[in-house]
């Protein structure tokens, strides 16, 4: 904990009234998000088809802080303080503000928290200190509405989870589980609708990880997953209709999915993780038949129609 600096750091929240928070996916939504503190009652904090989170022995808790800041100062404008300083390179004191409003029940600050530690965004990679944030963060909001300002962050919070839980994290209780991995995929796909949880469910249905091996369920997880965008649910669903792999072959259809994710890579700039999407793209391309072809460009204009 970074005590020394915190009456110091705390004092300077203030400095961030004014400060247009970033549109970038970061907690910081708009004022009218009041924090939610009150817990959830404890029959409901298990995400559908999975067991409850088991508490982790010897993970350590949020940090505490012990300072008092400016009156004035409530925990949104922590976040949003803390948000500005981590954009300027202000780590410490960004911590500092972003925890204080953490422990106030700000959704977006707990979040944010969990993924500095995941990703490693200027602190050392800490997998047990994120699981902690996450967990918390679902047990808190897991039956929240879904149209909340902060849903979509305890969405991603869940998807985090279910990959700790499909790798477990060294030395802690969290082993490699794909059931509850999958559980918790699951919920954020249909209760949040989330793409990404979505697509996770459609490809452990296809692989039968943590779940019976079901073709059309991974069909139609994919295909919902790939209507909102995420580019590798409509690689993955394009690959299984062109090939006609455990469903009926619709080769003009799934070379349609495939040419969508491979203009999304194109377009938004893909890295490493994407080179099998083009990859697979090129090889359904040069297999497929004039007609196929021909058929598959009308399927894409038509999709490009409806999104002008």
């Amino acid at each position: 904990m970074r005590t020394s600096n915190a009456v110091v750091s705390l004092g300077l929240i203030g400095l961030a009234f004014g400060f247009s928070p970033a549109a970038s996916f970061d907690g910081t939504r708009t004022p009218e998000m009041a924090p939610v503190t009150a817990p959830l009652p404890s029959a409901r904090v298990a995400p559908l088809g999975t067991v409850p989170v088991p508490p982790q022995r010897g993970a350590p808790a949020g940090p505490a802080l012990s300072a008092v800041p400016p009156a004035a100062v409530t925990p949104f404008d922590a976040l949003r303080s803390g948000n500005q300083m981590l954009r300027e390179g202000r780590i410490d004191q960004g911590l500092l503000a972003l925890e204080y409003a953490a422990e106030r029940g700000v959704p977006g600050a707990i979040w944010k928290l969990g993924r500095i530690y995941a990703d490693g965004e200027g602190v050392g990679i800490d997998e047990k200190r994120a699981f902690e944030y996450f967990r918390n963060l679902t047990k808190a909001h897991a039956y929240d509405p879904p149209g909340t300002p902060h849903a979509r962050f305890v969405a991603n919070a869940f998807v985090t989870l279910g990959h700790f839980y499909l790798k477990g994290i060294a030395d802690s209780d969290v082993r490699p589980d794909p059931v509850v991995a999958h559980g918790m995929f699951r919920h954020a796909a249909s209760y949040f609708g989330d793409p990404e949880a979505q697509y996770q469910v459609g490809r452990m249905y296809l692989e039968g990880a943590g779940t019976p091996k079901d073709a059309v369920q991974a069909s139609r997880w994919l295909r919902l997953a790939a209507d909102m965008g995420q580019r590798n649910a409509q690689a993955l669903l394009g690959a299984m209709l062109f090939k006609g792999k455990d469903v009926s072959r619709q080769a003009a259809m799934g070379l349609f999915w495939l040419t969508v994710a491979k203009d999304a890579v194109a377009k938004e700039g893909g890295g490493p993780d994407d080179k099998w999407i083009t990859s697979t793209y090129s090889s359904a391309f040069a297999q497929a038949t004039e007609d196929e072809r021909v058929l598959a460009h009308s399927y894409l204009e038509r999709w490009m129609g409806k999104r002008r």
